[in-house]
């Protein structure tokens, strides 16, 4: 069942085009990497799911309705989250804010909540951080309750932006076989945007390329090519295949210097 579907979809905003026309569908239990340069479109279109942009030509259904803000069934860890000093809340006390949102104070927890608490601190393994304080947390771990917070409506689909900034590269090998196993386990649909085109390639189902607007949506192996990636980038990208390994190499700085991934 296709759970995201887009026909023409197009954007644009202060008459920049942003999206170009785009027709795809992603189905129930997918996990789909969004990859791309920065400024390349990956979060406008996470956006346009999320209802908080309009498209300005096509439509876009999202479980089978027209996106909408809030949608309960859809968990979102959003690029930038900004933490201040005066952020001094538990891990524990993040989700129970969240789960019940107060305006003053911190919310009443039934039961039922608790259970939903401890369920998503169980499904990220981050039942030992929990009481610690948000801010004195590390990068990854932080990532690891930012992810538990999204899972709080038990969302069909679960939209990641670029959740590797900043993170080293165990923390990222970490965070990303983390969600795979949850989706998996949940059958939720994933839409992982990043710019490296190594980092999620040992998880994703399809892969979406955006480049300048463009986007190109398939199989690792159709869209991971010579052809595909030099036309996107609009610069020389050789894909080599060697003893079951897929190698890119290319000079763009969204791309990267040298990337690989070992297919069994």
């Amino acid at each position: 069942m296709d759970l995201i579907e887009a026909n023409k979809l197009a954007v644009q905003l202060d008459h920049k085009t942003i999206l170009h026309s785009f027709s795809f569908s992603i189905a129930e239990g997918e996990f789909v990497g969004v990859l791309g340069p920065n400024g390349a479109g990956k979060s406008t279109l996470l956006k346009l799911i999320l209802g908080l942009l309009q498209p300005s030509m096509g439509t876009l259904s999202v479980l089978g309705a027209t996106p909408h803000r809030g949608h309960a069934q859809i968990g979102y860890l959003p690029q930038h989250r900004l933490v201040s000093s005066g952020f001094n809340l538990t891990g524990y006390q993040l989700l129970a804010s969240s789960l019940r949102a107060h305006r003053y104070g911190l919310p009443l927890l039934s039961s039922e909540d608790k259970t939903k608490i401890e369920s998503v601190l169980h499904a990220v393994g981050a039942q030992a951080i929990a009481r610690q304080s948000f801010l004195n947390l590390s990068g990854g771990e932080r990532q690891r309750l930012l992810l538990a917070q999204a899972l709080l409506g038990d969302p069909k689909i679960l939209l990641l932006d670029e959740p590797l900034n900043n993170l080293d590269p165990h923390y990222q090998e970490v965070l990303i076989d983390l969600v795979a196993q949850v989706a998996k386990q949940k059958k939720i649909t994933v839409l992982f945007t990043a710019h490296d085109v190594n980092a999620l390639l040992p998880v994703m189902d399809r892969v979406l390329y955006i480049v300048k607007g463009v986007a190109k949506l398939g199989l690792v192996q159709e869209v991971i090519t010579s052809d595909h990636l030099s036309s996107l980038y609009g610069t020389p990208i050789e894909v080599l295949n060697y003893k079951g390994r897929v190698f890119v190499l290319g000079q763009h700085r969204g791309l990267g210097d040298f990337h690989h991934h070992c297919h069994e």
